[in-house]
């Protein structure tokens, strides 16, 4: 009689757990058909069309891009207008959900601005062309020296690579002149960008919990201002003194360009080592702060995350543009040497075009070939397992 009467009393309560159940599971299966569901009007725009679908809201918050309004978008080489070779391997289909020219391969112009307090803001004194190729499971990065002699981009009288971006063609933007100068001077299609200054370094380095780096030599950036030779954790400001120093160096901004590799090879390791999640929860907080302009959106940087996650430390190749010093109408130039240059750019960064040549260059050469007072630098080729051990 008594298990009776305790059956029937949990009846009803049983009877009410059923019910939240259901509308708990109701509420779920809506939610998921809304976030899901096609309903948010999407507008991209890749600087040749303007493109218009309906996206759910989960895709619309991986597709939006918080920080293209900065630098807007950019005019992107047209897959017809590459011309592949006949003899080489190609992908179809990749498998990322990126905007690329090339598949297969994904280039990213990254441009780091000198800083307010110590100079215009304007001036992108750091250059890389990062480039992701999936036939060789590798990453190659060209760094271009700021004071790269390119007349033919720039008004300004330094005739440098560093001030197309605030000097030149009015009718352009100012990240598309800079893309415009390295599409048509390299040959190679730039598919998505970057900026920060370093003045945003600081905080960047900060939120990823500092850089570990094993320095060869101690570091004097000011008097009181020192890093020490040997192993430790650089923070934000000492990231900038590392990436800024090029006093010490004897040969000057070619000494700090080539010093900034140990910086990228450390700054990589920590970025692996950090795992997907805390990563990606970085890259949300720098969005957040709007610490870097680009047009990829924050679905595009995770999959480059974990792409770039795949790739050992052995297959990152870092090369520098050639060229050697010299000066030019008063000013300390960087002169390309156009066929080492060439060179370079057809056997590790066009291995899916033909090779560029150098009538179709529009490098120009301000101490010509036959004229050159050193090679030296024609060949700086260095992985980063090499760099970091």
């Amino acid at each position: 009689m008594n298990k009776k009467r305790k059956s029937a009393a949990a009846s009803p309560v049983l009877n009410v757990c059923i019910k939240i159940a259901a509308v708990m599971a109701t509420l779920a299966l809506m939610s998921v058909m809304v976030l899901n569901a096609p309903i948010i009007a999407y507008h991209e725009t890749d600087g040749n069309s303007t493109t218009v679908e309906n996206l759910s809201i989960t895709n619309y918050l991986k597709q939006r891009k918080p920080m293209l309004y900065m630098e807007g978008t950019i005019s992107r080489t047209e897959s017809e207008q590459v011309e592949l070779r006949s003899d080489t391997e190609l992908i179809e289909n990749d498998g990322l959900d990126l905007n690329q020219t090339i598949e297969g391969q994904y280039t990213i112009l990254f441009l780091g601005f000198d800083t307010i307090t110590n100079g215009s803001g304007n001036l992108h004194d750091v250059n890389y062309l990062i480039q992701f190729n999936l036939l060789t499971a590798s990453m190659n990065i060209l760094q271009i020296p700021r004071d790269s002699y390119m007349p033919d981009y720039t008004s300004s009288p330094s005739n440098k690579f560093n001030s197309i971006y605030s000097s030149g063609d009015p009718s352009v933007s100012s990240i598309q002149r800079v893309v415009d100068a390295v599409q048509q001077s390299f040959g190679i299609p730039v598919d998505a960008y970057v900026t920060t200054s370093c003045d945003n370094i600081v905080q960047i380095v900060d939120i990823i919990g500092g850089i570990p780096i094993d320095l060869p030599y101690t570091i004097v950036y000011e008097a009181d201002k020192i890093l020490y030779e040997g192993e430790q954790v650089l923070n934000g400001t000492q990231s900038e003194w590392f990436v800024r120093f090029r006093r010490g160096y004897d040969e000057g901004d070619i000494g700090r360009v080539k010093a900034q590799r140990l910086f990228l090879a450390a700054a990589m390791k920590k970025a692996l080592d950090m795992g997907s999640f805390k990563l990606l929860t970085a890259i949300d907080e720098i969005y957040e702060k709007e610490l870097l302009a680009t047009d990829l959106s924050l679905g595009q940087i995770s999959m480059i995350a974990d792409l770039a996650s795949t790739i050992s430390m052995e297959n990152v190749n870092v090369f520098m543009l050639p060229g050697e010093g010299s000066d030019a109408y008063g000013q300390s130039i960087w002169s390309i040497h156009k066929g080492a240059a060439l060179d370079i750019i057809n056997e590790h960064f066009r291995t899916q075009q033909v090779p560029l040549r150098p009538d179709q260059s529009a490098i120009v050469e301000w101490v010509p070939e036959g004229n050159y007072l050193s090679t030296m630098n024609d060949d700086t080729a260095q992985s980063f397992d090499e760099l970091y051990e």
